[in-house]
């Protein structure tokens, strides 16, 4: 078993992969493709054709016999980890937790963060001609959107962490997102729930090996 992982060290999804296999014990092949760097390397020929959709992170899996699984979009890779490689797991046993984690772990990652991302907000500034401040406040206005839900609903689910006393799915798409609003200097102070997990979270070897700026490709 080989496992390689194309990823970014600014990309949130990616940052969910890196911690998920740092939580599970399993050693990947960290491959960069920069986002930006002439007109972005995810767009060039060679990745195109690995990854279609000329996104990041795409997981390799290379088995014992030299048969490759690739593998797109980070929460399909998280499913493939969890089941093939259980030790450690992210999601819990019985059916009714197991949609609770799934649906708060969604709500991060296909509500808040396609809004979000480099992909779009480049489209706003370039085609739709959008200032910083008007794109600032696209940013700030879709996380307060996203995280007074979350905020509601970790009232009833979190303790050390976001679903329990265990971390799952829902911290994973969390704290790479709750990182990037610290970085476009989005206010906090109104999810106390959200800053507590982080904390506890940002505590954990898994999250700190894993953050952006402990990454080799960090610029």
């Amino acid at each position: 078993m080989m496992l390689k992982l194309y990823g970014y060290w600014r990309s949130s999804a990616a940052y969910r992969v890196r911690i998920a296999l740092n939580l599970k014990g399993l050693d990947a092949d960290l491959l960069s493709v920069h986002l930006v760097k002439d007109g972005g390397e995810q767009h060039k020929a060679d990745y195109a054709k690995l990854n279609p959709q000329e996104l990041v992170p795409t997981l390799v899996d290379i088995d014992d016999s030299g048969n490759e699984l690739v593998l797109s979009q980070s929460m399909a890779i998280l499913e493939y980890l969890e089941e093939c490689y259980p030790q450690s797991a992210l999601l819990p046993k019985d059916s009714q937790s197991k949609a609770q984690v799934r649906s708060l772990a969604l709500s991060v990652a296909c509500e808040i963060h396609p809004l979000n991302n480099l992909k779009v907000l480049q489209y706003l500034a370039g085609e739709l001609g959008m200032t910083d401040e008007a794109k600032s406040g696209w940013y700030h206005h879709w996380i307060h959107e996203g995280f007074g839900a979350l905020e509601q609903q970790l009232e009833k689910h979190a303790g050390r962490f976001c679903f329990g006393d265990s971390v799952t799915f829902v911290d994973l798409c969390l704290i790479p997102q709750v990182y990037n609003a610290h970085r476009f200097k989005v206010d906090l102070a109104r999810y106390p729930h959200i800053l507590r997990i982080t904390e506890n979270c940002n505590q954990l070897d898994a999250f700190i090996q894993a953050m952006p700026e402990n990454q080799f490709d960090a610029v």
